[in-house]
């Protein structure tokens, strides 16, 4: 019995062979790495620790037979670290003690009974040692091939399995106490080389790690390009991992797109909820942030008539996509009036002109008034299903020359309403064009099916009150009370054409509330834009002699003050196929988030106009690239045989 109560089983000496262990049963079950060769067994002497015995009972040489069995559960962590430190604390502890230190300190060895204390005799010890043979003797240990017991295979420690004593799993009526062989730890051989962060091997980088090699997502350059990769990247947490150098992304674009990366459980929950602030919601506020952080969506708005000529432009470039402007915009909303006989082909002309970028999002028709909207490529999951009504301002209902065409949507949380129409011409006919513009209001019937988002601001008298932003734009006919001379005149020795709006009856009857009740128009900065002799800048030489005059307008209204912004209102005068000039606007609308309990468009657009523009397109570069190279053949300074 020791003296905390235990009682110790001592060995039959005599029941042991040279260099077998006590416990053979286990022993040969512990598992030393075979990597272990004689040349390491000198490293294994040279450890200067003394194994802590089991105190024997005062009687050596009447020792009963004794054979132990495996335990069936492992000893507790707790117990057998001495319950002072974690399992990893004593390793670390253990590793970082010099191999010379003893460890008969009670509270190192783990004994929790502080029996375990140095001995002065040498009996024999349960590995089969002999008198006077210790691990300290400086000769070599050999051990059979050991395993590592099943309940001590998944621990995630990294205890060396000669840590273990077979002592520590001999099992009796009373559990004995271990004894521990701990190696030196192991040195590297040599130093690793240094890793630099500019490393060319592809594998070795980082894979949201920032390089050099994408010039699209440099921060050397304006500033604006990289504050808006950061407001892109900011309701993610991809930016922040993102390394902080003058360099582009990449690694990140491989590998995330550039998008936010999906949770699986944000693809659990539901979202479909109509909840604004929902988490993943597809018209919410985090996905309006991420595609608009500024909350304000680029629209460009022509507005021609086209005088019913079946000869198109060659190239709507200079209409579509000026040279004077930095970036295209997200929308492009194109309004005609005395459309070509030949809508199609009107239609696959703009998309072609616009380019794979853009996408037919709807079109709409009444008689020879079109009205088209694209929207880029990226932008068409968050629209809603469009709509559109006509209304037809002739008494004679079947003569579709003069009336409107209207398209509404929603854009995640912002309505929209598009409006083309044609009034009724004449200098003096200002009386009939304010009929045409009421009966448009009163008859035009949207929205249908989508849900009004201020119900409170409509009123069923006016279709403009629906909606958040609306754009009324076409040829409104309203023109100067000013004699044509005194216009020329004007025209000749000013630049200023501020001077002619004081003439003008449409900017005139606003001013009175007659007509577009709470629209607005940017300043115009432009020429009047009617009526010129085709194909030629001269304005009409005909026997009429009509007077120049701003025929064609674009008009908005927004719900809220300061929604719409106006960043351009110029007419394009390189069209010139027909008696007016277009006119085009570019603006910048604000925009809020919105629930996903709308009718959504689900991504919908013209496909087939989509595949036969691209189709147009590539002909056309292909027929470019064949001209010049017959140029090139017919050359004269140098000949091609």
């Amino acid at each position: 019995m020791s003296e905390h109560g235990e009682s110790i089983i001592p060995f039959n000496t005599t029941d042991l062979r040279s260099g077998e262990p006590a416990c053979k049963a286990d022993v040969t079950d512990l598992n030393v790495d075979s990597s272990i060769k004689n040349e390491d067994k000198e490293v294994l002497s040279d450890i200067k620790k003394p194994y802590d015995e089991p105190r024997l009972l005062q009687d050596e040489h009447k020792l009963s037979p004794y054979q132990p069995r495996p335990p069936s559960l492992p000893k507790p962590l707790g117990l057998a670290m001495g319950g002072r430190n974690s399992f990893d604390q004593k390793v670390r502890g253990r590793l970082l003690r010099n191999s010379q230190e003893s460890l008969t300190d009670p509270g190192e060895t783990g004994s929790s009974s502080d029996s375990l204390k140095e001995e002065t005799s040498t009996p024999v010890s349960p590995l089969g040692l002999k008198n006077g043979q210790s691990l300290t003797s400086g000769r070599p240990l050999d051990l059979p091939p050991m395993e590592t017991p099943a309940p001590f295979r998944n621990w995630s420690g990294s205890l060396s399995e000669t840590d273990m004593s077979p002592l520590e799993r001999c099992d009796s009526k009373e559990r004995m106490k271990p004894s521990r062989i701990v190696l030196s730890p192991l040195q590297p051989t040599g130093s690793f080389p240094p890793l630099d962060q500019s490393v060319a091997s592809a594998s070795l980088r980082a894979t949201n790690w920032i390089d050099r090699d994408c010039l699209d997502y440099s921060a050397v350059g304006r500033r604006g390009r990289s504050e808006r990769l950061q407001r892109n990247l900011s309701d993610s947490r991809l930016f922040e991992t993102m390394v902080s150098d003058s360099a582009s992304v990449h690694s990140m674009k491989s590998n995330y797109s550039v998008l936010n990366p999906i949770r699986p459980r944000d693809v659990r929950n539901s979202f479909l909820e109509g909840s604004v602030l929902g988490n993943g919601a597809l018209l919410g506020a985090e996905e309006l942030d991420r595609y608009f952080p500024e909350r304000r969506l680029g629209i460009f708005i022509a507005t021609w008539n086209m005088q019913g000529e079946k000869e198109l432009p060659y190239n709507l470039d200079d209409l579509l996509l000026p040279t004077d402007t930095d970036f295209a915009q997200d929308m492009y909303v194109i309004g005609v009036q005395e459309g070509c006989p030949d809508r199609r082909e009107w239609e696959i002309r703009l998309q072609e002109t616009l380019g794979p970028y853009y996408v037919m999002l709807y079109a709409a028709a009444h008689g020879v008034l079109y009205l088209t909207v694209f929207i880029r490529r990226d932008l068409i999951w968050f629209c809603s299903e469009l709509e559109h009504a006509t209304v037809t301002t002739r008494i004679i209902s079947q003569i579709k020359t003069k009336g409107a065409v209207g398209i509404c949507f929603t854009f995640f949380g912002t309505s929209f309403l598009f409006i083309t129409s044609h009034f009724t011409s004449g200098d003096s006919k200002v009386y009939e064009r304010i009929l045409d513009y009421n009966k448009i209001i009163e008859a035009l019937a949207l929205p249908r099916n989508l849900p009004d988002t201020n119900p409170y601001r409509s009123t069923s008298s006016d279709v403009t009150t629906r909606f958040d932003a609306v754009f009324w734009f076409g040829d409104f006919n309203f023109r100067l009370n000013k004699a044509r001379g005194e216009v020329k005149a004007i025209l000749n020795q000013e630049a200023d054409t501020s001077v002619l709006l004081q003439h003008d009856q449409l900017s005139k009857e606003m001013k009175e509330g007659s007509i577009f009740k709470g629209f607005q128009e940017a300043r115009i900065h432009f020429p009047p834009t009617y009526k010129f002799d085709i194909g030629c800048d001269v304005y009409d030489t005909t026997t009429k002699q009509r007077t120049p005059s701003y025929t064609d307008r674009i008009l908005y209204r927004n719900r809220q003050a300061e929604d719409i912004k106006a960043v351009k209102y110029t007419s394009c005068s390189a069209i010139k196929t027909s008696d007016h000039r277009p006119v085009v606007g570019m603006f910048q609308v604000k925009l809020r988030p919105g629930r996903d309990n709308i009718p959504l468009g689900a991504g919908q657009f013209d496909r087939g106009l989509y595949l036969e523009g691209i189709k147009r397109r590539i002909t056309r570069e292909l027929k470019k690239r064949e001209a010049a190279m017959k140029n090139q053949n017919n050359s004269t300074v140098c000949t091609i045989s």
